[in-house]
């Protein structure tokens, strides 16, 4: 795995939205293949139905670009990992020792503990509080505008 996308990333790698180039760009340039959890993918379906809610795309739309990551899972330039065990831990840890500073929230906690657990060398996302704590716990951090 040559890094992990938590879902600020995919969001923007498979809808159109400010940060959807600088997504492809640099998914282009990471290098195959990159790692996403299955926490990644609810938060992923979930952002596309919200996207539904708000008038912002179509169902067709949403299935497009649900259709659009299932490929690149089949195809091998995203490998879909079960949420690790031990990342549990990893998050309570990382709760404790870095919240009180940061302000971070539990799912963004817990992406940054399944990328730390699952060996991920590069943490690719947009959210600006996510990448503060990605790099407060030794991840290199790529990506930053949103």
């Amino acid at each position: 795995m040559k890094g992990y996308c938590d879902s600020s990333f995919l969001t923007s790698l498979y809808m159109p939205d400010s940060n959807a180039s600088s997504a492809v760009s640099q998914f282009e340039s990471a290098g195959a293949p990159l790692g996403i959890t299955e926490l990644c993918r609810v938060e992923f379906t979930n952002a596309l139905q919200l996207r539904i809610f708000r008038n912002q795309m179509t169902p067709a739309q949403a299935r497009g670009a649900s259709l659009a990551l299932d490929d690149d899972v089949a195809g091998g330039l995203l490998t879909l990992h079960a949420f690790p065990a031990a990342a549990w831990e990893e998050a309570r840890r990382i709760s404790l020792a870095h919240t009180p500073t940061i302000g971070a929230r539990s799912l963004d906690i817990l992406q940054i503990a399944a990328a730390l657990t699952l060996g991920a060398p590069v943490f690719l996302t947009f959210d600006r509080v996510q990448r503060k704590l990605a790099a407060a716990v030794g991840l290199h951090v790529s990506l930053g505008r949103h």
